[in-house]
């Protein structure tokens, strides 16, 4: 994520902030310039041609371009189902899942990535059902078909996400983190089968044509507690070729995303760097896996280190093999391949 600061005042401001705490002037997200701005700005860059996303009022801080036909923003438009409006405590949860698939659409497009939503392809476009298993009395599985990304919103509450996580004997379960992951199997399904990396992801990952309902049904008979082999990042990775890749997938989100916020905030100096809005930004253009490995290395070790003086644990738990790294490295040249044609966001 990038660094933002508040055009009227010059104050640190958050990616999820709809007004500035130190000026009160009105903020939002412009998804064009992938940036915030302000109310009282009036030279094109604010709101003027903008208009409020239709889930302002639930949290929503994204504009829409006036005269489009959609009222919601970008990211708010991708959700296919959710739950009723007189449902308060679901979309209450809603609320605050969607902070994290909103720094999830932000992320992608900074990457490069194309998203094509439901709206214009309805076979296997991406779409979100965000339903809550805490309030509709149905069952909720997270999960990705076709294109659509399955949620359960009960996992915005702290105390349901962290029993279910001890339950499974994971080391990290965060709405991002789902978000991340859901969103792999994704860009598996749209641009791996049939295509050029096909046989590259099987020599690396596995035969994915393996039965999935009996890989799952292995893994959860496995011992809890036992640590994953060298070559998979967590013990989830290890079941099937396609959570190993989903699981992967969103490991190189999580690296990617931390290392341009540590850039953005002068947090370490690194020479691959372009500029996005006058700030440094890790150049994805130029970018070397092994660069950005060593980096990352030395980095998640320090703010592991920080957490724990905060009596924390640590934010990443995780352990990167070079088995792991290789298949980091198969993610990212998918990636570089893949992007969309860089924009100086100017």
């Amino acid at each position: 994520m990038q660094r933002f600061d508040c055009a009227r005042c010059g104050a640190l401001i958050s990616f999820e902030d709809a007004g500035c705490a130190s000026c009160g002037d009105r903020l939002a997200y412009r998804p064009d310039l992938r940036t915030m701005v302000n109310a009282s700005t009036d030279d094109g860059a604010g709101f003027v041609g903008w208009h409020a996303c239709a889930e302002r009022s639930w949290g929503c801080n994204w504009l829409v371009r006036d005269g489009d036909d959609q009222a919601r923003c970008p990211a708010c438009r991708l959700n296919r189902r959710t739950p009723p409006r007189d449902d308060t405590i679901g979309w209450e949860q809603l609320s605050r899942a969607a902070v994290a698939k909103r720094r999830l659409v932000h992320q992608l497009t900074d990457l490069g990535l194309p998203i094509t939503s439901y709206h214009e392809r309805p076979d296997g476009g991406l779409a979100f059902d965000l339903l809550s298993s805490a309030t509709s009395g149905q069952r909720v599985v997270i999960g990705h078909a076709n294109g659509v990304i399955s949620v359960d919103l009960a996992e915005s509450t702290d105390a349901h996400r962290e029993s279910v996580r001890v339950w499974l004997d994971e080391a990290y379960r965060t709405m991002l983190g789902h978000f991340r992951h859901e969103i792999g199997h994704y860009y598996w399904q749209v641009l791996i089968p049939g295509t050029r990396w096909e046989e590259p992801f099987r020599a690396l990952f596995g035969d994915e044509r393996a039965s999935y309902s009996e890989a799952l049904q292995r893994h959860y008979r496995r011992d809890p507690g036992s640590p994953p082999a060298p070559e998979f990042i967590t013990p989830y990775a290890s079941s099937h070729p396609w959570e190993d890749f989903a699981e992967i997938w969103a490991h190189y989100l999580h690296i990617t995303d931390t290392l341009q916020t540590a850039v953005q905030h002068s947090l370490f100096p690194d020479p691959r760097r372009a500029e996005f809005h006058g700030r440094p930004q890790l150049d994805f253009d130029v970018a070397d896996l092994a660069d950005l490995i060593a980096v990352w290395a030395g980095f998640a070790g320090s703010f592991n280190e920080l957490s724990r003086s905060m009596g924390k644990p640590d934010p990443y738990p995780f352990t990167l093999s070079p088995q792991v790294v290789e298949k980091l490295g198969f993610v990212h040249t998918l990636v570089q391949d893949t992007r969309l044609p860089s924009d100086s966001g100017a």
